[in-house]
């Protein structure tokens, strides 16, 4: 089991306990949840399915990558989600420019106040967050990248020799813009894997426009009411952990899985035609703990294959890799999985 999917120590404060049957404390989840989305509703209009996808991450203990054009509310959506956890929220637009002191922090000299002497004091930077929007994380140079991305895995960062672990919990959410490419670095497929989910932001409908060209053009701000703390949150997390999983569902996360893989015996012939690089060990994890959290944040008790299917997408979207054949096809890492999962529905 990877580091990034370890168990944090459990929450201390009796008043964040959750009720000890964990049926009583699915419910209180569905309920928290509920409020959730309508506390956001307040100030993100649609978006329905992406704000379930962030949530699933959150409980989940994964890390979100949004994509989408400009405009689509992708840094309200999550400042919006800041607002509602009472948990510190940082920002870092990432910028070509950007170096990975900037994100972790670094030593500077200060007087000590004893005999003049100088020392040098760490200077936390705004990695050092409980909630961190990575703004256009593929403006910024591959140097500075791999420091989010090792404080990402390792939930730790490394300066000048010395460690400094970052307080759980933790939770990334980064943006891209996949119409604008010149001046970018996009993240290598061994980074993209750090993602639990890559969520696709799509245009609202006409009607959802309509009601943000009345919304964000009066003068009233809607103000967000803090929901959860951090103790809570891991309490949740823990709890989604416990989430029953019948074994015909890890059959079939380990069966997709394996079926994107060109070279294993177990992929159709179409996907060896077409894709040149399949999914990792990780992603099965993150399809049976995404399918936990869904079916907890719907308040059930148990996931199902409804839950598995719906996650999969934004699990293996960004793991399958389409060689130059799909391209010239039309045929999109998102439409591999769609095709995989309706075969493997038939059969």
């Amino acid at each position: 089991m990877e580091d990034t999917l370890a168990d944090p120590p459990a929450p201390a404060t009796s008043e964040n306990q959750l009720p000890p049957d964990d049926v009583a404390a699915i419910d209180e989840l569905g309920k928290t949840y509920a409020a959730l989305k309508a506390e956001l509703g307040k100030a993100i209009i649609g978006q329905e399915e992406v704000i379930e996808r962030l949530a699933i991450c959150l409980f989940a203990r994964g890390h979100a990558l949004l994509m989408g054009v400009p405009g689509l509310a992708k840094t309200l959506l999550v400042s919006s989600v800041a607002q509602t956890l009472d948990l510190s929220f940082n920002r870092i637009q990432f910028t070509p420019d950007l170096m990975p002191a900037d994100i972790t922090g670094t030593d500077i000299i200060q007087e000590s106040g004893v005999g003049g002497k100088r020392e040098f004091e760490f200077v936390k930077g705004p990695v050092f967050s409980n909630i961190v929007l990575a703004d256009e994380i593929n403006r910024a140079p591959a140097k500075t990248q791999s420091a989010m991305l090792e404080a990402m895995q390792e939930l730790k960062v490394t300066v000048l020799g010395r460690t400094y672990e970052l307080k759980p919990p933790f939770f990334v959410l980064a943006t891209q813009n996949p119409v604008e490419q010149e001046g970018t670095y996009p993240l290598p497929e061994a980074q993209l894997d750090r993602f639990m989910f890559l969520i696709e932001v799509d245009y609202p409908s006409a009607e959802e426009e309509k009601q943000i060209a009345r919304a964000t053009t009066g003068s009233a701000v809607a103000k967000l009411e803090h929901l959860l703390n951090g103790e809570r949150v891991l309490a949740f997390q823990s709890l989604v952990r416990r989430v029953p999983v019948p074994e015909h569902l890890y059959d079939y996360a380990v069966s997709i899985v394996r079926k994107t893989r060109p070279a294993a015996s177990e992929s159709p012939q179409w996907v060896r035609d077409l894709v040149a690089w399949g999914a990792g060990p990780r992603a099965v994890q993150y399809l049976i703990l995404g399918a936990k959290a869904r079916a907890a944040l719907r308040g059930n008790y148990m996931a199902s294959m409804d839950d598995l299917e719906a996650v999969a997408p934004s699990v293996l979207g960004h793991r399958v890799i389409t060689n130059f054949a799909a391209e010239s096809q039309g045929m999109t890492s998102k439409k591999v999985v769609e095709r995989l999962i309706s075969e493997m529905r038939d059969a």
